[in-house]
């Protein structure tokens, strides 16, 4: 007990002591401060005083931090043959693309900002299944807020990213908010056919497989541009490489329909490819 302490005094005291978290602790330091005696015999109560309450600010200044660092995490799993994102300005066409292209129904309003998480849809790309994520609009400095950096971080995992802005500053805007994203970019024109350019620009082609004496297999199978019997061996079954003796392809890559290839063969789109095992 402080001498000459009064009972506003005392009184702080007891709700330091039964205060439960540190918001209420400091407030009760707080107080017991500015009620506490100030004369020579004090001066030790005083200093113990501001030194909790130094002790329980640096705490809760800590904590602040680290929820801060944390923020709100969103992830979106990669499905499909690739990932492709529209990443745009507020009402720049995102929401209508999507919908055109997945028939997901996400809503679509004259307001701003009317797309509050990632929406997520499926194209159907002649039997290849892409996956369309629109992000919610971009804005300055979207990498401080909560969940900018999830949203970047989908942006960047992703293999495609479809840029909408509707004039040259909002067009600077998203070049600043994206300046780490090593992403392929492509801007968005409406005249465009979207389904064949999203696919001519992921550096993709189709492959068939079929049986022998029999019709190709649907769907077919996405591989890298460049590919070779080999990747698509190794695609079908990782056993198939051990066993290879000889493929057969119908095709632009084919001299002639049904030429006996090895797996060094390179692919091109639309090819029909009959794997022959030992």
């Amino acid at each position: 007990m402080v001498i000459n302490a009064g009972p506003e005094y005392q009184k702080a005291e007891v709700e330091y002591s039964f205060a439960r978290t540190p918001e209420d602790k400091l407030k009760a330091l707080q107080k017991m401060l500015t009620l506490a005696p100030k004369h020579k015999g004090s001066e030790s109560l005083l200093a113990e005083i501001k030194t909790k309450i130094s002790k329980l600010k640096k705490l809760l200044e800590k904590e602040k931090k680290q929820k801060k660092g944390k923020g709100k995490k969103t992830a979106v799993k990669k499905e499909g043959a690739a990932q492709i994102t529209l990443v745009g300005t507020t009402n720049s066409g995102k929401s209508t693309l999507l919908n055109k292209l997945t028939g997901a129904k996400v809503e679509i309003a004259d307001y701003p900002f009317t797309t509050k998480k990632p929406e997520v849809g499926i194209l159907n790309y002649k039997g290849i299944k892409l996956q369309i994520i629109e992000i919610p609009s971009i804005f300055k400095n979207l990498k401080q807020t909560e969940q900018g950096p999830s949203f970047l971080a989908i942006i960047n995992q992703s293999d495609l990213v479809i840029l909408f802005f509707n004039n040259p500053e909002e067009k600077k805007l998203l070049d600043k908010e994206l300046s780490d994203i090593s992403t392929k970019k492509i801007i968005y024109d409406e005249g465009k056919n979207y389904e064949d350019k999203i696919w001519n620009s992921l550096g993709l082609i189709k492959v068939y497989t079929k049986q022998p004496g029999k019709k190709p297999d649907y769907p077919p199978l996405a591989l890298k541009k460049g590919s070779v019997i080999k990747d698509l061996a190794i695609h079908v079954h990782k056993d198939f490489i051990k066993k290879f003796r000889f493929a057969r392809i119908w095709g632009k890559s084919a001299r002639f329909e049904g030429q006996q290839v090895g797996l060094n063969h390179k692919l091109i789109d639309e090819d029909v490819v009959e794997l022959h095992m030992k």
